[in-house]
């Protein structure tokens, strides 16, 4: 999976989510990768989850405590 520019996800679309969601599962190596789907966001959070790509994107490696946040707010992010 090719990483994405900020300008090629520019677009609020599931399309975009989708592919977000993917990448923080594999860049986070999350095992319960069904606890994180794509459904579970709406375009209206898609400005946070494009700050967490662009956070992702920018770092090699991510301490166990990054990790736990990151996962943290995608929780708090996904739809009620």
């Amino acid at each position: 999976m090719a990483d994405k520019t900020r300008e090629e996800l520019r677009e609020q679309s599931r399309e975009n989510i989708e592919y977000i969601i993917e990448y923080m599962k594999k860049r986070l190596q999350m095992v319960n990768t069904a606890a994180i789907s794509s459904e579970s966001f709406d375009t209206d959070q898609y400005e946070e989850l494009l700050d967490l790509y662009d956070y992702l994107a920018k770092k090699d490696h991510f301490t166990l405590k990054e990790t736990e946040t990151i996962v943290s707010e995608l929780g708090q992010l996904r739809k009620r």
